[in-house]
């Protein structure tokens, strides 16, 4: 039996209440993320001190506007409240509104406390009520929700201690139900549920009958309980209808007693700025202003912090081959741990910058405006705003893009958008642009202002936008897909970010990608050392080849450890393999070092700095040689005595980069949302063939 001093709360509410601000109030750094059983959606959980004799585990479950659940997301939230056998199972329920959308939180907010849940409405955004001519008789509406309410702030800290001593007051809460459907609908139809399913509640009875096909929990007994009550899907539908009736007729006569809005009083300025930010000219010159402010910002602000990093790691590499004892373990931590990691947290300014950025126009409510802004373009290409949502996710990764691409309902638009997501430049090809933007592109001004790295990133990010809309219109002509769908967006209401918000999205999503590509960037880094540590023969003899050619040249000690250091990298494993594929990526410009930092780029485009990072150190003859950049910037191509990360080559990577696939754990999540090989296969073949060729091309123009 679990403690009395351990609370399960359900944190629910509809999308833009501020849940998610009052589930960070509540739990600050003392959080984790998972995955709710055999599903791939995020799961946020945190620990709370409600006394000193109370804890609480708090899940933050998705937005919802109804129980009754048309999308992934709403059937977790579904699953959550009926499933008793579910490690999260309530002990009671926490619904989050907000004072100017009171009338629609309600519904939701009834539907749980007809589930006679132990249940706390919290009104959130008080601080705003006067800003917004809103007056609310709190006891009033107590009485008539039979409920305890609070009123808070959680962007401003308001009413949180308040909250606490509610809930430790939770079982002596009204858990009576709000709105008597039975007597309202039909009463010999719901006393029959309630005689077929005693154990339950009576609402709770009604969502298992009507939702039975989203409650995979379901017991055998149970399962065939519900199957041979076998109401009329009919009578069932117009039934949910008149539910649907009966909540609002309850919660429009409660609120013409309780809520008053007097717009006299009000000063939004929300329909003056919507007007500006969504114009039909102004609203996209603005939106452009503010991805050039993005990614200006990214190389101002991020280069410091990036060359002192490399210079660290650079530096940690050569104090560990100064310092340790000579041998295997040795190289193996100087030569590929070091340098491997290296290559991914040098990168951290710039994805936290990134983060930090799509955080703040989240918090504003800005990012809806885009949505809505985008969707007159989207149409015109054969698809909707719904996929907007994923498009934009996929800047940051394509993987919970994907996922977020279960919002919509036309299987056509869905399986267009899950195909064309990975052509948007996520934050894992940011390294991969960052450091060869940087190798070949000066650093000078356009006008004084604009920073030419700055815009080079921005048009690789444009294009790869580009190239998804592209995608898109050909697979909608293509794809033989009936389709029918509707685009409907809520636009919440401004607001200054809250620093505490912000900082979690940041501090979590940066750590994600981090840890995430660092296992797989640690684990190919020691692999790669390996295979470039060892080889044949010639490996083996490379210091007597090397002197016994060179001796009659009088090449002083430098030059021929670095000779030998070549010689013996080319003949490694590593090196074997490399030459063998060189020929297929000769056209593009690369060479077989290249080539193996592509090919371990497959499980992740991020990996391919780290790779290179590898293979140089290895390849080096032993003295400090700088940093990643300065060796990708002095490695020397030995036919033409040129630069290898030339104009052309750089130009080539970058393109090659913008249209490959190059992610695995991209082609399994497809694989799993579309339940079929053909089209992650189709997507891994396609993007690569253009890929392909475009860099091919690139490189014979500019070479």
């Amino acid at each position: 039996m679990k403690s009395k001093s351990l609370l399960n709360i359900a944190l629910v509410g509809n999308p833009n209440t501020g849940k998610t601000s009052l589930f960070n109030q509540l739990t600050g750094l003392n959080q984790k993320v998972g995955n709710y059983p055999g599903i791939t959606v995020d799961k946020k959980q945190g620990k709370c001190k409600i006394s000193e004799h109370l804890t609480a585990e708090i899940t933050d479950l998705p937005g919802t506007y109804s129980i009754n659940p048309t999308t992934l997301d709403e059937t977790i939230v579904l699953e959550t409240l009926l499933n008793e056998s579910n490690d999260s199972y309530p002990d009671l329920v926490i619904v989050v509104a907000e004072v100017e959308n009171l009338k629609r939180n309600l519904f939701l907010f009834s539907q749980i406390k007809d589930l006679q849940f132990p249940s706390l409405l919290v009104i959130n955004m008080s601080d705003q009520m006067i800003r917004k001519g809103i007056t609310i008789d709190i006891e009033a509406l107590k009485k008539e929700l039979k409920s305890e309410i609070i009123l808070i702030s959680a962007r401003k800290n308001l009413g949180i201690d308040a909250l606490k001593r509610e809930i430790e007051n939770y079982e002596n809460w009204n858990t009576e139900p709000i709105a008597n459907i039975s007597d309202k609908i039909d009463t010999d139809f719901f006393e029959t549920i309630k005689t077929t399913f005693p154990e339950f509640s009576l609402y709770k009875s009604w969502l298992l009958i009507t939702q039975q096909k989203n409650c995979a929990f379901l017991s055998n007994e149970l399962y065939q309980k519900i199957t041979a009550f076998n109401p009329d899907s009919e009578k069932v539908k117009k039934y949910q209808h008149k539910e649907t009736i009966y909540r609002y007729q309850i919660i429009n006569e409660i609120l013409k007693k309780t809520y008053s809005v007097d717009k006299n009083e009000a000063t939004d300025l929300r329909s003056r700025l919507d007007k500006i930010l969504t114009h039909k000219i102004y609203g996209y010159i603005i939106f452009f202003g503010v991805l050039m402010l993005i990614f200006q910002s990214i190389f101002e602000w991020a280069s410091l912090p990036m060359d002192l990093i490399d210079s660290l790691f650079a530096n940690l590499s050569e104090l560990a081959k100064t310092n340790l004892p000579k041998g295997t373990f040795t190289n193996l931590i100087a030569e590929g741990v070091i340098p491997g990691i290296g290559g991914i947290v040098i990168f951290i300014p710039q994805i936290a910058i990134l983060f930090l950025f799509i955080a703040t126009l989240e918090e504003t409510g800005y990012m809806s405006r885009v949505v809505f802004l985008m969707d007159k373009i989207m149409r015109k290409f054969g698809m909707s705003g719904k996929s907007i949502i994923p498009l934009i996710s996929g800047t940051a990764c394509a993987i919970p893009a994907i996922m977020a691409s279960r919002n919509i309902s036309d299987w056509k638009e869905r399986l267009i958008t899950i195909l064309v997501i990975p052509f948007t430049t996520c934050s894992a090809r940011l390294p991969v642009y960052a450091i060869l933007i940087a190798l070949i592109i000066p650093d000078v001004r356009i006008f004084g202002i604009f920073n030419l790295q700055g815009l080079t990133l921005m048009g690789l990010y444009l294009l790869g936008f580009a190239a998804a809309i592209s995608s898109a219109v050909l697979l909608h002509h293509v794809l033989k897909i009936k389709t029918q769908s509707l685009f409907v967006i809520e636009m919440p209401n401004y607001k200054l970010p809250s620093f505490k918000n912000v900082f979690f999205e940041v501090v979590e999503k940066t750590k994600a990608f981090v840890f995430g590509a660092g296992k797989i960037i640690l684990a190919l880094s020691i692999i790669l050392w390996f295979l470039a540590s060892n080889g044949s023969e010639k490996f083996k003899n490379a210091t007597e080849f090397v002197t016994t050619q060179e001796s009659a040249n009088n090449l002083n000690d430098d030059v021929l450890n670095k000779k030998i250091a070549s010689y013996r990298l080319e003949h490694s494993y590593i090196g074997t393999m490399g030459k063998v594929i060189e020929p297929v990526i000769k056209p593009m410009g690369y060479d077989w070092k290249i080539g193996i930092a592509l090919i371990s780029s497959f499980a992740a485009r991020e990996v391919f700095i780290g790779a290179l990072a590898t293979i140089y150190n290895v390849g080096s003859d032993g003295e400090g040689s700088g940093t990643i950049k300065e060796r990708m910037a002095a490695e020397v191509d030995p036919v033409t005595g040129e630069k290898r990360f030339n104009f052309a080559t750089g130009m080539s990577l970058l393109l090659f980069y913008a249209f490959a696939m190059q992610c695995i754990g991209t082609l399994a999540i497809v694989k799993r949302e579309t339940k079929s090989w053909k089209w992650p296969m189709l997507q891994l073949i396609g993007m690569g063939a253009l890929a392909y060729v475009v860099a091919a091309i690139t490189f014979y123009i500019l070479n």
